[in-house]
C-alpha cells in the first residue's frame, strides 16, 4: 500500500472541476498541484459529466491510497425576468419600470418576472437587483401580480437576466426539482459533502437534511444577507459553512463584504464548524498565469483569519491557467503559515469549550502538545466529531485521523490541519498506543524520540465517547512490529 506524506500546510484547498479541468491526468496534476478536494458544480454540465469526473477521482484515490473529499454544490433558486421583443433593452435613470406576470415579450417600459414568492415578498422602497446587481430598481408599488419601480441605476438589460432581491426574505424553498434530482445523483455516485445555496433561515437545511437521511455531511453557503441576521442558528444546524462572497458582494456593497466573511469565520470557528472561503480568489488567474498583488492579499487574509479551505472556482473550472491557479493558491498558504506571527493571529478568535469531556479532552491536547513539543495528535475516531474538535483549537501540530469508515476520512479532507487515514478499528489500549506510534511513522508525522498525543473513545468504537488522552513516546522500530495492512 502507498502512503502519501501529508501536506505540510494546515488550510486546505478546495479546486472546482469543470471544462479545463475533467480529464484524469488534469484532475491528478490538480491534485499534485496540491488541490485537497474537488467541487462537483450542480449549475453546469450533465450528470454524465460528473459522473466522469467523480470516477476520475475515485480511481486518484485508489492509486494514491489518500481519500479524497468531493463536494457537490447544488444550484438552488434562481430568479429570472422574462425576454425582450428585441432580446435586450436600455434602462434609464429616473424612468419608470415594470415587472409583471404577463408572459409577453418585454419593452423599455415592462418585463415578465415569473416568480409569485418576489411580489409576496416585496414593500415600498426595496430594491430590486438586475443582472448580477448591475442595474437597480426602487420598488414603488406592488401587487399581486404587477410590480411598479424606479430606475435608480440603469443600463443594457437582456433576456433572461438574474434578479436579486436583498432587502427581504423571499418565501421561497432553498432546493428546486432540479436540486432534489442532483441532490439524490451526488449521493448515489458517493459525493462526501454537500452544499446548499440560497439559504434565508435555518429551517431551509432542514429538506435536504431530510433528503439526506444520515448521508454526507451538509454545507451551508452563506450567500444572503437575510443567512447573516440568523448565522449562529444555520451554523448550529449545518456541517460546515461556504462564504460565498460573489452573492454576497450583488446584495450588500462591496465594502460590506469583508468584515461579513471575518465575522462568518469567526463565528464558524467558535462554534466548531468547518468554513470554506469562496469566489474570485485568484480571478484575474483565469486568464493570465499570475495573479494581482491584491488577489494574493486577500487569499492570505483567509488564511489568517484560519478558514477551513480556500475555493477556486473559474479559475480551475473554465480558466487557460488550473493547475498554475492550484499551485499558487498553494504557495500563498505556505507562506502565511510559515509566518512566525501566524499562530498568534490565528488565535485572536476564542473557541471555548463546550461542558463536555469530548472538548475538554481537545482543547487539552492542543495545551499539552505545545508543553511537552509533541510532533502530532493522533485522533482515532468513528464519526470524525473529535478531529473537528481538536481542528477547532488550532494546534500547531498536524492532527493525524484513523478511522475505520472510508466515509470519514474523506468527509475530514475539508478540515484545518487534518491528515485522515482508514485504517482497521482497534479493540485494546495496547492496540490503540502501538498502532498510534506505527501510523505516526509510516505517516512521515513523527520520528524515533517523538511524542505525540493519542486520543480515543473507551469502549473502543463507540462513536462520541472520547475520554481517553494519552503522551506516547515512538520507537524507531515500531514499523517492524506492525500487523499487515494497518
Amino acid at each position: 500500500m502507498k502512503f502519501i506524506r501529508p501536506r505540510s500546510r494546515k488550510v486546505r484547498i478546495l479546486a472546482t472541476l469543470g471544462p479545463a479541468s475533467s480529464t484524469p491526468e488534469m484532475i491528478r496534476d490538480l491534485y499534485v498541484a496540491g488541490a485537497d478536494a474537488f467541487r462537483i458544480n450542480m449549475s453546469h454540465g450533465s450528470h454524465e459529466d460528473h459522473a466522469r469526473n467523480i470516477g476520475s477521482i475515485r480511481a486518484l484515490e485508489k492509486e494514491l491510497g489518500r481519500p479524497t473529499t468531493i463536494l457537490a454544490d447544488l444550484q438552488g433558486p434562481k430568479l429570472r425576468v422574462g425576454t425582450f421583443a428585441g432580446d435586450s433593452v436600455t434602462l434609464k435613470p429616473g424612468t419608470h419600470f415594470v415587472l409583471d406576470r404577463d408572459t409577453a415579450p418585454g419593452d423599455v417600459s415592462r418585463v415578465n418576472l415569473p416568480h409569485p414568492e418576489i411580489y409576496a415578498a416585496l414593500l415600498p422602497e426595496t430594491r430590486l437587483l438586475l443582472d448580477d446587481g448591475k442595474l437597480v430598481l426602487r420598488v414603488k408599488k406592488v401587487g399581486t401580480d404587477r410590480i411598479e419601480t424606479l430606475v435608480e441605476v440603469g443600463g443594457a438589460l437582456s433576456n433572461r437576466k438574474g434578479v436579486n432581491v436583498p432587502d427581504v426574505v423571499v418565501p421561497m424553498a432553498a432546493m428546486t426539482d432540479k436540486d432534489r434530482r442532483d441532490l439524490a445523483f451526488a449521493m448515489q455516485e458517493g459525493a462526501d459533502w454537500i452544499a446548499l445555496s440560497f439559504v434565508q433561515r435555518p429551517e431551509d437545511l432542514a429538506e435536504a437534511r431530510k433528503l439526506m437521511g444520515g448521508y454526507g455531511a451538509l454545507m451551508a453557503k452563506i450567500e444572503k444577507p437575510a443567512a447573516i441576521q440568523r448565522l449562529d442558528e444555520i451554523l448550529d444546524l449545518a456541517d460546515a459553512v461556504m462564504v460565498a462572497r460573489g452573492d454576497l458582494g450583488v446584495e450588500l456593497p462591496p465594502q460590506a463584504v469583508p468584515p461579513l466573511q471575518k465575522q462568518i469565520v469567526a463565528s464558524a470557528r467558535r462554534m466548531g464548524r468547518p468554513v470554506v472561503v469562496a469566489t474570485q480568489m485568484l480571478e484575474s488567474m483565469i486568464k493570465a498565469p499570475t495573479p494581482t498583488r491584491a488577489e494574493v492579499s486577500d487569499v492570505a487574509t483567509a488564511v489568517y483569519d484560519g478558514a477551513d479551505a480556500i475555493m477556486l472556482s473559474a479559475e480551475t473550472a473554465a480558466g487557460d491557467w488550473p493547475r498554475e491557479a492550484v499551485a499558487m493558491m498553494d504557495s500563498i498558504a505556505q507562506s502565511v503559515e510559515s509566518d512566525p506571527g501566524y499562530f498568534d493571529r490565528l488565535h485572536f478568535t476564542q473557541t471555548l469549550p463546550d461542558a463536555t469531556s469530548a472538548d475538554a479532552i481537545a482543547q487539552a491536547s492542543h495545551s499539552i502538545s505545545h508543553t511537552v513539543r509533541a510532533s502530532c495528535i493522533v485522533c482515532f475516531t468513528s464519526s470524525g466529531s473529535t478531529v473537528r474538535r481538536v481542528s477547532r483549537e488550532r494546534p500547531s501540530v498536524p492532527v493525524l485521523a484513523l478511522t475505520p469508515r472510508m466515509g470519514t476520512a474523506r468527509k475530514l479532507g475539508l478540515i484545518w490541519g487534518v491528515h485522515a487515514v482508514r485504517t482497521k478499528d482497534i479493540g485494546s489500549f495496547e492496540e490503540m498506543i502501538g498502532k498510534a506510534r506505527r501510523m505516526a511513522l509510516r505517516h512521515k508525522l513523527a520520528v524515533a524520540g517523538d511524542k505525540i498525543i493519542v486520543l480515543a473513545g473507551v469502549p473502543f468504537g463507540t462513536p462520541g465517547s472520547t475520554n481517553v488522552i494519552h503522551i506516547a513516546n515512538v520507537h524507531g522500530d515500531e514499523l517492524k512490529h506492525e500487523e499487515t495492512g494497518g
